[in-house]
């Protein structure tokens, strides 16, 4: 791992948007030398030859054809809901909208 790499510490913690102590600074500053040390083995390795990937295996969909079928009554999908008013599921707040 490379000594001269340094973390600014100050400008990370204000990016997280969180305020750290000094000693959490301390215990930050080693973790993360102990992540770049990390990066700097994964640079060594070579990997040239692999064609870039986001998944070590492929993905696939699993997806159904899209047929329109009936749907269920309004009130069978009513019957669980906490409350409903006007064939409608009634639900708390949660939007503050200041007041």
């Amino acid at each position: 791992m490379s000594d001269h790499t340094q973390i600014d510490l100050a400008h990370v913690s204000a990016l997280a948007r969180i305020e750290l102590s000094d000693t959490e600074k301390q215990k930050f500053a080693g973790d993360f030398q102990t992540i770049l040390g990390f990066f700097e083995k994964l640079n060594a390795v070579d990997v040239s030859a692999l064609e870039p990937c986001a998944h070590a295996f492929p993905v696939y969909n699993v997806l159904r054809d899209d047929v329109p079928a009936e749907t269920l009554p309004v009130e069978a999908l009513l019957k669980n809901a906490p409350a409903a008013r006007e064939d409608q599921i009634v639900v708390p707040r949660v939007v503050d909208d200041g007041e």
